[in-house]
């Protein structure tokens, strides 16, 4: 039996490098599970794996070692099921920016809703500095200042013009870094920019819709500097079918932190009597933003839940 890790998956098949260096496609047979969940990929990048050769040169997995974590997404295709974005990382870069596309906030605050279980560190990066206005500036400012109060790091850079790029490319040394952002952020642009040499697409926003396209396909590892990056698909949405309400509440780390306060052990932080989380906004000891799309979230959950229950009526 052969050890090795997972450095690309492509739906049916995942590459291996063995523990020799080489890499070898490989197979799955059977089912594998995560802590009774459905999965529409198994195997995930950055996995370590056991597998066995066959007579033309593939492998087969038979074994998947224990993650010391992993990143999990609602299946956008099957939403009773999860899809796995990668494991066993050291920290994960949230690539964002404010203009071309514009920016999506609430998408910052689902993204860490993926991490945060875990306590994986993450760089909340906004590129394309380049692009701002005194606005996006100022927009900027007031998101950098509401992620830092809760201990995210916050870097502004832009790939075209190489900005705070020598800052970041220290951040990923000797680190397994999962790289994420909705498409057209220039996820891709900002990894050639500290690697050119890095093999990896990259493609321009489209001028006609303003939108993003995706490069990425499926996930992959990449050597770069002294560290690795796992590139994931640009990610369009996030949903949470697969969480609960108090999952929720547990992982807005300033919201569970206040919550000890509240009157009542089961508070949700809506209009509740005596919620300390509330008396936190006002105070201004908690981003209105942030509790704002806290809200949406169980909201989204409650009413997934709720018809989840009814379908059968």
């Amino acid at each position: 039996m052969k050890q090795g890790i997972v450095v690309k998956s492509t739906g049916s098949w995942y590459d291996v490098k063995g523990d020799d260096g080489h890499i070898i496609a490989c197979r799955i047979i059977g089912k594998f599970r995560l802590k009774g969940l459905g999965l529409t990929n198994p195997v995930a990048v950055g996995d370590r794996v056991s597998f066995e050769m066959e007579a033309d040169d593939k492998g087969i997995i038979k074994k998947i070692a224990s993650r010391s974590n992993y990143v999990v997404r609602q299946s956008p295709r099957k939403k009773h099921q999860l899809h796995l974005l990668a494991s066993n990382i050291d920290q994960a870069i949230l690539v964002m920016t404010i203009v071309h596309p514009n920016l999506k906030q609430g998408f910052i605050d689902r993204f860490l809703l993926m991490t945060e279980p875990h306590d994986i560190p993450v760089i909340i990066v906004f590129n394309k500095s380049d692009l701002y206005k005194a606005d996006d500036m100022e927009i900027f400012e007031v998101l950098k200042m509401i992620y830092q109060d809760i201990g995210y790091q916050v870097m502004l850079v832009s790939a075209l013009e190489k900005t705070g790029i020598e800052e970041l490319k220290q951040a990923l040394a000797e680190k397994i870094t999962l790289v994420c952002g909705q498409s057209g952020v220039g996820k891709s642009s900002l990894m050639r920019a500290i690697d050119p040499e890095l093999d990896i697409k990259v493609k321009e926003i489209s001028d006609y819709s303003g939108k993003g396209q995706h490069t990425t396909t499926f996930a992959e590892m990449y050597k770069i500097g002294s560290g690795h990056i796992i590139d994931t698909p640009g990610i369009k949405t996030l949903s949470f079918n697969n969480l609960s309400t108090q999952d929720v509440a547990h992982n807005f780390r300033e919201i569970f932190k206040e919550s000890e306060h509240c009157k009542f052990g089961n508070c949700q932080h809506r209009e509740e009597p005596g919620c300390a989380v509330k008396e936190a906004i006002e105070d201004g000891r908690i981003s209105e933003l942030r509790h704002d799309n806290y809200l949406k979230i169980i909201d989204e959950i409650e009413e997934q839940n709720y018809w989840e229950r009814h379908k059968h009526m």
